[in-house]
């Protein structure tokens, strides 16, 4: 169980923090949801509290995961598959795992792809999201704001 203002994660859709818990009457069902606030693109979401640990909600990592991540991004070069439908079926997974360590290698891969070799528009789209769910996470971990993490992500990435 969650308190207002802890620090989670909610796989798809990036990190928050709690602002409320409220009950919501939804076809004559009383049901509690924690109201959780993205602070990248100030978007508010809504989660039931009945089966948090099914859809992957878990804590925000710490700050030293939170540097471990950053290291990850810059750690060298990486393998694509040739066939862009596996591409992104990989990495849709890696998404969904709600893996911060996987979110990041999306985000490497496909940030290196672009630079290289341009990315499709499904791919590009996948890309903001990744980076949208993986700077939510670091700014929360790290307390910095969202334009010091990308500026940190390009320094890994780029040097």
């Amino acid at each position: 169980m969650y308190n207002v203002g802890d620090k989670i994660v909610y796989p798809m859709h990036g990190a928050g923090i709690i602002e409320s818990i409220e009950e919501k009457e939804i076809l004559g069902k009383l049901c509690s949801y924690y109201v959780m606030k993205i602070p990248i693109g100030d978007l508010k979401v809504m989660i039931p509290t009945n089966n948090v640990h099914d859809i992957g909600i878990r804590d925000v990592v710490s700050i030293s995961d939170a540097d471990r991540v950053f290291k990850a991004l810059g750690s060298g070069q990486q393998e694509f598959s040739p066939n862009w439908n596996k591409r992104y079926r990989d990495n849709m997974v890696k998404i969904k795992s709600g893996d911060i360590f996987e979110v990041a290698e999306v985000v490497r891969s496909l940030m290196q792809r672009e630079r290289d070799r341009g990315l499709s528009t499904g791919e590009r789209k996948m890309l903001n999201s990744a980076k949208q769910i993986l700077i939510s996470e670091l700014v929360l971990a790290k307390g910095l704001n969202q334009h010091e993490v990308e500026d940190k992500i390009h320094e890994y990435l780029y040097g």
